[in-house]
């Protein structure tokens, strides 16, 4: 008995570390980014080298200028994810400068003017992509053509001189084209939405042709998510709830007014992305099961009324930066009572 040592509180075990945390969300983005790269060519895996590079860098500077220590905070791996989520919303033509507008405007004003990691009001990936959509439009819907509809897609070499910015070869707008959902923002009172998915290359069977097993990709690596308990369910479910609901409620059946089926915006543009990897970040989301909820379905339904109503084919930026804006609220109204005293 004399050689027990007494041991106080608390007993718990470490939670997880914010590294191993950023590493699984990488993890977990592989799936849809192969999709990504399998219908939309080299210019996904270009975007993803140059922003990564790019993010160290200048996250190395500024803990350089704020007299930090480098290395710890690079080995947190959270620049690497806002890179990340960025590369895989920007369009696979993307120029260089672009990029570098977006993932500058993401590290230094989005994260670290407001503090840094844990800090930041907004999501700085969706940040940088919301301001360069704003800046310039025109480079920022110059969507490739997926694989399903060209079958010819560009090789290496032109996929890197669209990177620099150089369309030697003039043939880009042979490459590039609206989206899915831009497409059918255009038709909206023009056609039957059966005709349009007929007479429509970009169309699938469900949704946008090759945006159906991307939102799969990125479904798959959110379900892995939420088995590892990097995430909870809350914001997903309210996110994917608020949008298919919206959806049916404003189908209209097939008729040329129609907005689109549940299905069509569950598998669209950067729903999955956006539901899974970005609306969950910890930092910007709501905190109680309850906020999160709520959280989920306020920017689940922006995205559709976006889509639906507004300038923009996909709502997601836009969705989560007004949802991030709401979180403050959302916490004070919904957090949990104390044990012990009444609400």
């Amino acid at each position: 008995m004399n050689n027990l040592q007494p041991l106080s509180s608390p007993h718990g075990h470490a939670g997880s570390k914010t590294s191993q945390v950023m590493l699984q969300v990488l993890l977990a983005c592989v799936p849809g980014t192969a999709a990504l790269w399998f219908f939309f060519g080299y210019g996904v895996l270009i975007n993803l080298v140059w922003l990564t590079a790019l993010a160290v860098a200048l996250e190395a500077l500024v803990m350089l200028l704020r007299k930090r220590p480098v290395l710890f905070y690079l080995r947190d791996y959270s620049a690497v994810v806002t890179a990340v989520l960025l590369a895989l919303a920007l369009p696979p033509a993307t120029p260089w400068w672009l990029g570098l507008t977006g993932i500058l405007f993401a590290i230094v004003i989005a994260k670290h003017l407001f503090g840094g990691l844990g800090c930041n009001p907004f999501n700085p990936a969706m940040a940088g992509y919301a301001a360069l959509l704003i800046a310039y439009p025109a480079p920022m819907t110059r969507w490739l053509l997926p694989q399903a509809v060209t079958h010819a897609l560009p090789d290496l070499a032109t996929a890197f001189d669209f990177f620099l910015d150089r369309d030697v070869h003039g043939h880009i707008d042979a490459f590039t084209g609206a989206t899915a959902l831009d497409k059918f923002r255009q038709q909206h009172g023009a056609q039957l939405v059966s005709e349009f998915w007929q007479s429509t290359k970009v169309m699938g069977q469900w949704s946008g042709a090759g945006w159906e097993w991307v939102n799969a990709g990125f479904l798959y690596g959110g379900l892995y998510l939420l088995y590892k308990k990097i995430i909870t369910w809350h914001i997903p479910v309210g996110f994917l709830l608020a949008i298919a609901i919206l959806a049916a409620l404003f189908y209209d059946g097939g008729s040329s007014q129609s907005h689109g089926s549940p299905l069509m915006h569950l598998f669209a543009g950067g729903t999955m992305l956006g539901a899974f990897f970005i609306a969950t970040d910890p930092v910007t989301a709501a905190t109680s099961s309850k906020g999160r909820l709520i959280y989920g379905a306020l920017t689940g339904s922006i995205v559709f009324v976006i889509r639906a109503f507004g300038a923009y084919p996909d709502g997601v930026a836009f969705a989560i930066l007004i949802g991030n804006m709401a979180v403050p609220m959302i916490d004070r109204f919904t957090r949990p009572r104390t044990f012990g005293h009444s609400p």
